[in-house]
């Protein structure tokens, strides 16, 4: 049973920076894509950053939507078997609950899309004040 565990959550002021943390137990971690989801109020859950393996699953790749891309940093470390999302230059429009999602088939192909992601935490709010 693969279990996610998301924390770093809070409220911070335009212009700051949170680091989430998303600590996986269960499973084979290193062999894992994993994925950086947000939902904010009223809005469909959207793809903020991914880590997955290369084709010949030598090397991690990642992967960032182009709203975050330059502010925010994904990065894992697997001998704690941990993922995290740097964010920095925070915008009122980056408040959102943010979710980690990790799956072992996911590819760079498909990194983007939640429905093939099949491990989920419960999310940490994200609110970024003007």
């Amino acid at each position: 049973q693969v279990q996610m565990v998301e924390s770093g959550g809070g409220l911070v002021q335009a212009g700051g920076s949170l680091r989430l943390s998303c600590a996986v137990s269960g499973g084979t971690f290193s062999s894992y894509a994993v994925g950086w989801f947000r939902q904010a109020p009223g809005k469909d859950r959207e793809f903020v950053a991914a880590i997955t393996w290369s084709g010949g699953r030598t090397y991690y790749r990642t992967h960032y939507a182009d709203s975050v891309k330059g502010r925010f940093t994904i990065s894992r470390d697997n001998a704690k078997n941990t993922v995290y999302l740097q964010m920095n230059s925070l915008k009122p429009e980056d408040t959102a609950v943010y979710y980690c999602a990790a799956d072992p088939y996911v590819s760079s192909l498909t990194a983007r899309v939640s429905s093939e992601y099949d491990y989920w935490g419960q999310g940490t709010q994200v609110t970024v004040s003007s």
